[in-house]
């Protein structure tokens, strides 16, 4: 005889998985990183490349091609000489910076604490 299958207790998801749109946005390994580098003013590509060491040249240009298609960054072309490019993030942009605070702070916890995993307890009713 199996055990009983029980009932759902968390509550539904509205319509559309607004997670999975999140994380359409915030995926890839270095986006987090863009958008924090972001937050605090508007960045040129080398000094984003500088702020973020280990990206590559590609790497972050294709990030920041994404980023924009999705409405996240603003490029702004800077009439000087020689030209230059801007990158600062929009307000739809703006709205992922706590997001990605609140993962940090979880992060930085688990960072600190001798985080294990609970074992279960056999003896414990579900």
């Amino acid at each position: 005889m199996g055990l009983k299958v029980r009932k759902r207790s968390a509550p539904p998801l509205p319509p559309g998985c607004p997670i999975e749109k999140c994380m359409e946005l915030l995926g890839g390994l270095w986006t987090p990183h863009i958008v924090w580098e972001l937050s605090g003013k508007p960045r040129r590509f080398g000094e984003l490349e500088n702020d973020i060491p280990g990206i590559s040249p590609k790497m972050l240009s294709t990030r920041l091609k994404r980023l924009e298609r999705q409405g996240a960054v603003i490029r702004r072309v800077i009439m000087s000489s020689p030209p230059s490019v801007e990158y600062s993030l929009s307000e739809h942009g703006r709205e992922l910076v706590p997001v990605i605070n609140a993962i940090v702070q979880v992060g930085t916890r688990l960072r600190r604490a001798s985080f294990r995993p609970q074992q279960p307890d056999a003896a414990r009713p579900s």
